[in-house]
């Protein structure tokens, strides 16, 4: 008997201590971000209506029917008169890139906004960061680009560092989960993620309509971010980590190909996006949900849309549109605010519709597509930074930020916000300007009156546009 009970007391104290070394385990594990900074470009790289045409109109290679798909696109685009794309560009050299074009857009984008951050955060200096994450999906020069930073802040000599190249618009995201991961290994740490776009090497001078569409939505912009697991910050950080979900389904050849870097039938380098795209969409954000919804939804609400699901079923076909894929479930439930990343306005209505959101939660993505366009992986954080400047983030809000990236992959992530937040940050200025009360279409209101009449009669002289 009193073997039985020493056993017993044994067991008790063995589990007490597992569960001691298990919540240890997790004080370091914990991410939290300290702050983050957006790229504004300068006056000088703005692309306006009339300087995006003009770069049509040196476009040799496109013909009527070229022409009134690529108005068509940029018509709908869902972008204003502020974005901005590289100089080489603006000053007509997108055709011959040269290394320093790309080289002088880089350092730009990532020096200026990790000089604001280091001024936002002076308690954190380069040579104290543990770990750099940078990811540019279509830029990879040697030495790399964590090695530029490197030997820009001299950094000390054994700091993490990691490039991530052709993740697509969800790379921040991949990249904070690399530094979430590398959390667990490295206690009491800080870590960098930079993330942007590489535009000035990418531009697509072919006709394939396909290969096309990128030049209508990219443009010019970056963000850094700055992390740690160190406990005794958490009341100056502005968010933690609450959950992550990584959906990859690279293994069909269909999603695969739907969103690939390639050289059209004429050999101009681009990015083709396919007809299987919003399949592969739909297919990848189904699976992102069924393992992200249990983890951030009440119970009640997963019985409730499991029970109207199977109800559904029995009533009609599975839809294949993006925006049925988690209709009747309320992520509003679990989620007071909807980051999703600014890709275009299919991309927000389609998400929106699935969700269920309503205007309200839809504005910050719809702005910073407006605003900034489709700034790649950084997108997230300028919608997040509208947020922000609004005054919407109040302590123990929750974020779902949500996007895809090329392979195909579909990544999601939901933080909490840790205090009241009303910084102006990339929006300072113009922030009480958004949203506008009627958004007009600059481009509609300058080129919408073109038909084919027109364009034949021009026969390609677009430089009558601007007589």
């Amino acid at each position: 008997m009193e073997f039985l009970l020493t056993m017993c007391l044994v067991s008790l104290f063995y589990g007490f201590c597992c569960l001691l070394k298990s919540f240890l385990q997790r004080r370091h594990q914990s991410c939290y971000l300290l702050a983050y900074e957006c790229y504004k470009p300068t006056e000088d790289m703005k692309l306006r209506t009339d300087s995006c045409a003009k770069i049509v109109m040196r476009n040799k290679n496109l013909g009527l029917e070229e022409f009134r798909f690529l108005l068509k696109t940029i018509v709908n685009s869902g972008i204003g008169e502020e974005t901005s794309c590289p100089r080489n560009i603006l000053q007509g050299r997108e055709e011959k890139p040269n290394l320093a074009d790309s080289l002088s857009e880089m350092d730009e984008i990532i020096f200026n906004t990790l000089d604001n951050l280091f001024t936002r955060y002076p308690s954190v200096s380069p040579s104290q960061i543990d770990i750099l994450v940078v990811n540019v999906s279509m830029f990879s020069p040697s030495p790399s680009l964590t090695s530029r930073i490197v030997n820009r802040y001299k950094m000390r000599e054994n700091i993490k560092t990691f490039n991530l190249s052709g993740m697509g618009c969800s790379a921040s995201l991949v990249a904070v989960d690399v530094v979430q991961g590398l959390f667990k290994s490295y206690k009491d740490s800080y870590a960098l993620v930079v993330s942007t776009e590489s535009m000035a090497p990418n531009w697509y001078c072919g006709k394939e309509k396909s290969m096309m569409l990128t030049n209508c939505l990219f443009r010019s912009g970056g963000c850094s971010m700055l992390f740690t697991n160190r406990r005794y910050h958490r009341h100056q950080a502005i968010l933690k980590l609450k959950t992550l979900v990584r959906t990859h389904i690279g293994s069909s050849d269909d999603a695969y190909n739907c969103c690939i870097q390639l050289e059209d039938d004429s050999g101009y380098p681009g990015f083709r996006l396919t007809k299987y795209l919003t399949k592969a969409a739909v297919l990848a954000f189904t699976m992102n949900l069924q393992v992200l919804v249990p983890k951030v939804l009440p119970l009640r609400e997963i019985f409730r849309y499991v029970l109207e699901s199977k109800l559904q079923k029995k009533r009609g076909t599975k839809s294949q549109k993006l925006e049925a894929v988690g209709a009747g479930l309320n992520m509003k439930a679990g989620i007071e605010h909807f980051c999703i990343h600014p890709g275009g306005r299919a991309i927000i209505d389609g998400i929106g519709k699935s969700l269920e959101l309503d205007e309200y939660d839809l504005e910050p993505s719809r702005m910073a597509l407006f605003r900034f366009g489709n700034t790649s992986a950084a997108g997230f954080w300028y919608a997040l930074g509208y947020m922000e400047a609004k005054k919407r983030l109040k302590k123990g809000d929750r974020i779902l930020m949500s996007g895809f990236g090329a392979g195909f992959k579909c990544n999601n992530i939901v933080w909490e916000v840790l205090r009241d937040l009303d910084d102006a940050n990339v929006w300072k200025n113009c922030i009480d300007s958004y949203p506008p009360h009627n958004i007009g279409n600059p481009f509609m209101e300058k080129f919408g009156w073109i038909n084919d009449d027109y364009i034949s009669f021009v026969r390609i002289d677009f430089s009558k546009l601007f007589a």
